[in-house]
């Protein structure tokens, strides 16, 4: 009986654990979002020279996605600089990887912002469009959060206000390292 319970403990150990014992403990940074639930979707987004063009042009690649106004001011800018950084900080990697900028207005850009956010897709779509397609906290705003876009052209992930760049790296290399596609 004796030899039985010790070959059975560790059993009945793994069945303890997997039906009563939940982890609370999660190792993502960004919330989590369902996919199913936010596909791109139809707006009438163009470049900024006014030709026709959507976040689905960049199917296949991951897509980090910032939402905001023209009047583009610190924090929209530290985002904007953070996106660059991330993307360089996956290494070789990084060309899986496209930047994109949905700006919500038509007002022109500062010169300065397009030299600086040089490789960054910057496109024009209605506010309404993407404030309804877009998940945020309880009284937030799209324009406060950086999403993740996976390249089949799922929403899958929102990072939070003012986020750790060590943190989010980390994320986005787990996603490159599992994902076989883009």
């Amino acid at each position: 009986m004796a030899v039985l319970a010790v070959c059975a403990a560790p059993l009945i150990a793994s069945y303890i654990t997997y039906y009563f014992i939940k982890p609370e403990g999660r190792t993502n940074y960004g919330a989590l979002i369902d996919p199913r639930q936010y596909p791109i979707p139809a707006m009438a987004s163009a470049t900024l020279d006014g030709k026709p063009a959507g976040l689905d042009a960049y199917k296949g690649k991951w897509i980090m996605l910032k939402v905001g106004g023209s009047d583009c001011q610190q924090a929209c800018q530290d985002q904007l600089f953070a996106m660059r950084q991330l993307r360089t900080m996956q290494g070789k990697e990084m060309e899986r990887i496209e930047r994109v900028w949905l700006i919500t207005d038509d007002q022109p850009l500062e010169t300065i912002l397009l030299r600086v956010n040089d490789g960054t897709r910057m496109l024009r779509a209605p506010a309404e469009a993407v404030t309804k397609w877009l998940p945020v906290e309880q009284g937030g705003q799209a324009a406060e959060h950086i999403y993740l876009i996976d390249p089949l052209g799922n929403l899958m992930m929102r990072f939070p206000k003012q986020p750790d760049p060590s943190k989010v790296k980390k994320d986005i290399a787990k996603l490159l390292k599992a994902s076989a596609i883009g």
